[in-house]
């Protein structure tokens, strides 16, 4: 006979901050940042009229893409790792973490080496607008390189916090629901927070209808 009693299950909730869609989302728009310092002007150059003629009379612009090419392609990679992180399983999450960690190293390196001698990552732009390499000009470094070694590092903080997070995500492969059934959770994880839009199109792929 029932003492009236009644019992009710809770799970604990996400943090906000591993929450699936709010880290992907963040690393997609830091990456996308980085991506975006690279169409902007990185270094103004002043070249000398006397030493290369009328052609450098005016200033000439290098783009981020121009004076450091890497920083372009490691903040794609950045973006697609944490893409893939989304769906990834508890072992190619370490993976995509390294692989966004690995770029976002070298999206500050890159950039760091703008800023420490801008003159050198201006020479390619100077020899293709001018014809003559190894010239010197006076240079001016803009904000732009500075944000790129900025939002690199938050990127690369941001992607150490995958590990944490996907302790609180749902099991992406069948070997993840394995180990979460021999260790007695079974399909308590998929209930441990709130579905998030990636969830649910997760489900969908699988065939199951979230709502």
């Amino acid at each position: 006979m029932s003492d009236g009693t009644t019992v009710r299950s809770t799970s604990p909730s996400v943090p906000r901050w591993a929450r699936k869609s709010t880290l992907v989302l963040l690393i997609a728009l830091l990456a996308l940042a980085v991506f975006g310092t690279t169409t902007q002007t990185w270094i103004t150059v002043t070249l000398d009229p006397d030493q290369i003629g009328q052609a450098a009379q005016n200033a000439l612009q290098v783009q981020g893409s121009k004076a450091a090419t890497a920083v372009t392609a490691l903040a794609l990679v950045a973006l697609a790792g944490g893409l893939a992180a989304s769906i990834a399983g508890r072992i190619a999450r370490w993976i995509t973490t390294a692989i966004i960690v690995l770029a976002s190293a070298g999206i500050i390196a890159a950039a760091v080496t703008v800023l420490a001698d801008p003159l050198s990552a201006a020479q390619g732009a100077i020899a293709a607008a001018t014809g003559v390499s190894g010239s010197n000009a006076q240079v001016t470094v803009t904000a732009f390189p500075a944000l790129a070694v900025v939002a690199g590092v938050l990127l690369a903080l941001s992607a150490l916090l995958i590990i944490p997070a996907g302790r609180h995500w749902g099991t992406r492969t069948k070997y993840d629901t394995a180990a979460h059934a021999g260790a007695g959770t079974g399909t308590a994880a998929a209930a441990a927070g709130p579905v998030d839009e990636i969830d649910s199109w997760d489900r969908l792929s699988r065939g199951d209808d979230p709502t």
